[in-house]
């Protein structure tokens, strides 16, 4: 067997991959052998970037490591873009690529697709960078890689081989099963102290990120247990299940959460980075906490960066959600749902004019696809779908919008995600300007007959960028681009589309789309706002 074969049975037999994403190159043609046997199913994208924007987008709907095969220089520079994206949001993703022979490396001989450092270069997006020297050492890289998937803050991570090894014989192919590894409890004192605080509490908050979305029975029996009002980020979005007494949403950046939060004597914040995306996206520092802050996160690190914490466990959120709910054996009574209603109420979203528009078109997909999973670009509906759309479960809301903030993630990240949960519907949300970066993925979701529907909001140009121009008094430029005729171009790539200008044609879109084949549904922004005016007027 050779080192590449080796690598296929590996990560199939051992780790359970059944899905990765790559395109073959001179550099990987000898990965590619016995693929077709291996019990694995390869995905070609039509750029890196979307190899590596698939994979994000199947690792987040499946809770597994999304894998990809990418060829030496242009490729890992192409797919740097998707693995920021996946650090910054601790998506689990194993990026596998060539590199130039041995003899050759760091000699700067103008090889084909030679970097002075491939291995440096993507040391900066992924939780480690390894070069693979010896075929005997491939089962314990691999173990490492799995093991930053499953026992730690997890996040990309880059194996390159060689060229010359791929088709080196392996010594030994003993498959040993792989090790089974739990991440860390909590320490018992000093959960008991922090069950005693949030006892104590007067008017306690909890705060709820993307590292919760394992364990949402033990997020929501804590949550009822200290009725307390909760905000869950847009990674978090379903942790608490869809519309929950408790659920302030992904709304801490609005005033009335602000204030909630000022006053909160107890904060409890678990698996989140308190980032400004998800805390202070109007970017004026003005998500603040006075009372004592607990903080549980894997990283360490993580735990002392934004906020000042009083109290911080290293540990696994969910198991710590569960053992802090044991310290509550009847539900307090503090008023919480009261609280977090009456703080929804002043934030008054579906009122709100700058969401004014999105309000149907949620209601439009809420009604028609309730189960969907919605992947998202950065674009306006997106935006305001991070304070509208609440979901029945995690893993069913997830974007770009946030952390590295990347365009051109929500089409080919849908793919990933149907790839992974072939039996629910899936929505790509996208613009006019972000889609055209991964416009070229129709063709992949034609090719792998995948039902994702996307919806492309069209309004003509950066309009986000726009907007940003015209509040700081530069002269607009660059912004009002030229896009093609969407219709034509996915009539080109073999894909159905429609036009839609309102919530009765979008409506009636996604009861008729295919359940073999791709969607592309445009619909006309200006012409969609005028109509929702006139039915509120």
């Amino acid at each position: 067997m050779t080192c590449g074969q080796w690598l296929l049975t590996l990560l199939h037999e051992r780790y359970g991959v059944d899905t990765v994403f790559g395109i073959p190159g001179v550099h990987t043609v000898a990965l590619y052998r016995g693929l077709e046997d291996s019990g694995v199913r390869h995905v070609t994208p039509r750029h890196e970037q979307g190899a590596g924007f698939m994979a994000d987008g199947y690792a987040r709907a499946t809770g597994k490591p999304g894998v990809c095969l990418i060829i030496t220089g242009p490729g890992m520079t192409n797919i740097a873009t998707a693995m920021g994206q996946a650090l910054a949001d601790s998506v689990p993703m194993l990026v596998i690529s060539s590199v130039n022979r041995r003899d050759t490396l760091g000699r700067g001989q103008g090889r084909l697709h030679e970097l002075p450092s491939q291995q440096q270069l993507m040391a900066g997006v992924s939780r480690f960078s390894h070069t693979l020297l010896d075929p005997s050492a491939l089962p314990e890289v691999l173990a490492r890689a799995f093991a930053v998937f499953q026992g730690q803050r997890p996040g990309p991570v880059h194996i390159e081989i060689p060229i010359d090894l791929f088709d080196a014989p392996v010594a030994s192919t003993e498959l040993s099963p792989p090790a089974r590894l739990f991440r860390p409890a909590p320490d018992p004192a000093g959960l008991a102290l922090a069950a005693d605080w949030l006892r104590a509490a007067k008017r306690p908050l909890v705060l709820l990120g993307g590292g919760c979305v394992e364990a949402p029975a033990a997020a929501r029996a804590l949550v009822e247990r200290l009725d307390a009002p909760t905000v869950t980020t847009i990674n978090a979005k379903g942790v608490l299940g869809r519309a929950h007494p408790l659920d302030l949403g992904a709304n801490a950046a609005l005033p009335a959460v602000r204030e909630l939060a000022r006053e909160a004597d107890v904060v409890l914040a678990v698996g989140t980075e308190l980032g400004e995306t998800d805390y202070d996206v109007v970017f004026d520092d003005g998500f603040e906490l006075r009372g004592r802050l607990i903080r549980i996160d894997l990283d360490a690190q993580q735990l002392v960066r934004n906020q000042q914490v009083a109290l911080g466990l290293v540990a696994d959120a969910g198991r710590t959600l569960a053992l802090l709910a044991e310290h509550f054996l009847a539900p307090l009574s503090r008023g919480g749902a009261q609280r977090t209603a009456d703080t929804l109420a002043a934030l008054n979203l579906k009122g709100d004019p700058a969401f004014a528009p999105f309000v149907p078109f949620y209601a439009t997909l809420g009604e028609t696809l309730p189960d969907a999973i919605l992947v998202g670009d950065s674009t306006a509906p997106v935006y305001a779908g991070n304070h509208l759309v609440s979901q029945p479960e995690p893993r069913r809301y997830f974007n770009a919008s946030t952390g590295y903030g990347t365009l051109g993630y929500g089409l080919p990240a849908a793919l990933g995600a149907q790839l992974g949960q072939p039996a629910l519907p899936v929505v790509a949300l996208v613009g006019d300007g972000g889609v055209m970066f991964t416009l070229s993925e129709l063709a992949t979701a034609v090719e792998a007959r995948l039902p994702v529907v996307v919806v492309l909001w069209h309004n003509q140009g950066y309009e986000e960028i726009r907007r940003y121009m015209d509040a700081h008094g530069v002269t607009r430029c660059g912004v009002d681009i030229q896009a093609p005729d969407f219709q034509v171009v996915a009539a080109g790539f073999g894909c159905q589309a429609v036009r839609v200008s309102d919530p009765a044609g979008l409506a009636q879109a996604l009861a008729s789309r295919p359940l073999d084949a791709p969607l592309l549904v445009e619909v006309n922004a200006e012409a969609w706002q005028q109509a929702v005016t006139c039915d509120l007027d």
